[in-house]
């Protein structure tokens, strides 16, 4: 997602002159990362039940019964089935607060098939990630980026005392200094750590901290608090680990809900070093989850009635070498599975995000060399060169959030002066939806064979149907194997819709044989079926013709009302479902019929006799 802090600053630096030491040919240990997370190849039966254009109970919150229906008793497309996917799902390997455990049940009561792990490529390496902060300021860098601190009270803590001073200061710590804290009350005085572009994030499966700690004031109710933030869980919400460090007898652990409690004795006026093993911690208080199913997405330190001098906190990860955060990633996805994942297939994919960002599905996810520091260049030459390199170890490359860094007069020209960049797939299905379906009729005029696709792009998994960006993609297949699903996405059979609100099928069809995403050369006139099934109250199916000359940077189309059309050489169609309101909630991939071969390669897999 466009979250990085490049996407912001999208001319921070070039990285022609800042490649690391991460090899292209770089081989992981071990297992294949390109192995499938896959669980279950079956038809289930919510596809059953999108065949038949029937809404899913429960699945389409707030919208009515189908009133219409173009195709109310669906026949097959061939051996093909409708199979939903969520095709752009962050878990804790990125930078927000989701577990793979959360996805699993979110795409179970909404009804979605298939879901593709698209984490950040280098937050699954902890490439660039944070490494140490000495307390030597409230801004401090590293490798030439940020820690900040940000103070903050909670309740009506007296007596505060907030300092970086010079001395004392951790005798591990060399120069420098370190951060004196103290309060009185019960109120808790606390500083806030915030990383650069969340380069503290990271699973906390192979993660451990240290912090040195001097107690210079500490009565009998009085501690030290260092509270991290991780991932949301089913059932849960969001988890806190806390842990107290005071004059306790005893190691203790205890969970009330979604907050965990280690307490940790400390001894008085001496500095000590404390390690966390977090995953430890968090299996121990709640040993119903996948402890390693953790991000760390936040971290706070505070005093309580009491007085302490603190330094030198550490971040070692131990598994993120060349390609060993993804073998990681690997295991912790199928400890989240074994909990949650039954009946829903699921990939690893990647999203690539030191460039315009890239999905990559189905290749054998090595990952390619990162910038140091891991910032985001939007050059359209290294995109394409990344997307070479993707495409040369297998599988498909989708354009992710394509307008972030363009306007849509902007994203036309490119599109066709670098021939869309190489990919297979565009993120068609998000917003801004109007430009984005503008842009879609203008790349379908002149001939851009790419097969667009919706944006699920979560990284939460609070409620996939109330995020910003909810639209799923639909796939003609004839089941769950990720070769089928990725040859279905090759040829373009393939349509997306709002999750929220239209979950029925899409299809063009010669003669009952569906030829969505083909390409046709005919001199003579065709007649195209649309198929639109399962519409809300309301809606309305609409048939879109345009002109493909290959002659224009506008989009020069019709709508026509019928569910047949006769498509005349040098034309496409598609199908989209708009409802009573306006909302345009389901596109079909075009069907192209040309007089005469196009400019561009057709590729082989679109073309028909």
């Amino acid at each position: 997602m466009n979250s990085d802090i490049a996407s912001r600053n999208p001319d921070r630096v070039n990285w022609t002159s800042t490649w690391s030491s991460f090899s292209h040919s770089a081989a992981g240990p071990g297992v294949d990362p390109g192995t499938s997370g896959n669980v279950d190849h079956t038809l289930t039966r919510r596809t059953v039940l999108a065949t038949a254009g029937a809404a899913l109970a429960g699945a389409i919150p707030n919208s009515a019964e189908p009133t219409e229906d173009w195709a109310a008793a669906l026949p097959a497309a061939g051996n093909a089935r409708p199979i939903s996917m969520a095709m752009h799902i962050h878990g804790p390997f990125s930078e927000g607060t989701a577990s793979f455990s959360a996805h699993f049940e979110q795409a179970r009561k909404l009804g979605v098939d298939v879901i593709w792990w698209t984490d950040h490529d280098f937050r699954i390496a902890a490439f660039g990630h944070r490494q140490a902060v000495h307390f030597d300021g409230a801004s401090e860098p590293e490798n030439g980026e940020d820690w900040k601190w940000v103070k903050e009270t909670e309740g009506k803590p007296t007596g505060t005392v907030t300092a970086f001073v010079a001395s004392p200061h951790s005798p591990q710590d060399g120069t420098g200094k370190a951060l004196r804290l103290a309060s009185k009350g019960k109120g808790i005085i606390w500083y806030r750590g915030q990383s650069w572009n969340n380069t503290m994030n990271a699973c906390i499966a192979d993660t451990e901290l240290t912090l040195d700690l001097l107690p210079e004031t500490l009565p009998a109710d009085g501690s030290l608090l260092f509270e991290l933030q991780l991932s949301n869980h089913p059932g849960k919400g969001v988890l806190t680990l806390r842990y107290q460090i005071g004059p306790f007898p005893a190691v203790t652990h205890t969970a009330k809900g979604a907050v965990g409690t280690v307490r940790l004795p400390i001894k008085p006026a001496q500095w000590q070093e404390f390690t966390f093993v977090l995953v430890d911690d968090v299996a121990k208080l709640w040993p119903d989850i996948a402890a390693g199913d953790n991000a760390l997405t936040g971290l706070r330190i505070g005093t309580q009635n009491a007085g302490f001098v603190v330094d030198r906190l550490t971040f070692h990860r131990s598994r993120r070498a060349g390609q060993a955060g993804e073998l990681l990633r690997a295991e912790v996805i199928a400890a989240a599975a074994a909990r949650h994942g039954a009946g829903i297939t699921h990939y690893r994919a990647l999203e690539v995000s030191l460039v315009r960002h890239l999905n990559w599905f189905g290749g054998d996810l090595r990952f390619p060399s990162f910038p140091n520091p891991p910032i985001r260049d939007n050059n359209p030459d290294l995109t394409a060169s990344m997307v070479r390199y993707l495409k040369a170890h297998g599988g498909l490359v989708c354009w992710n959030h394509p307008m972030d860094v363009a306007k849509r007069d902007e994203l036309v020209k490119l599109m066709l002066e670098r021939d869309f960049l190489g990919v297979d797939l565009v993120e068609i299905g998000r917003k801004p939806y109007d430009d984005l379906l503008w842009v879609f009729d203008v790349a379908a005029r002149n001939a851009l064979f790419f097969t667009a696709v919706g944006s699920s792009d979560d990284h939460d998994a609070k409620d996939w149907a109330k995020e910003p960006e909810h639209d799923i993609t639909y796939v003609w297949a004839n089941s769950t194997a990720q070769a089928d699903l990725l040859a279905a996405l090759a040829k373009g059979a393939a349509w997306f819709t709002d999750l929220a609100r239209y979950r029925g099928s899409l299809d063009l069809r010669i003669g009952g044989v569906s030829h969505m995403g083909a390409v046709l050369l005919s001199k003579t006139p065709v007649t195209v079926e649309a198929i639109a099934t399962g519409l809300p109250s309301g809606a309305k199916a609409e048939v879109v013709v345009g002109v493909a000359d290959e002659a224009g940077t506008v989009p020069s189309k019709k709508v026509e009302k019928s569910k047949t059309v006769t498509v005349q050489p040098g034309h496409y169609v598609r199908v989209q479902v708009r409802l009573a309101g306006g909302d345009i909630v389901g596109v079909s991939n075009p069907l192209w019929v040309l007089a005469k071969a196009p400019k561009r390669p057709i590729p082989a897999v679109r073309l028909r006799a």
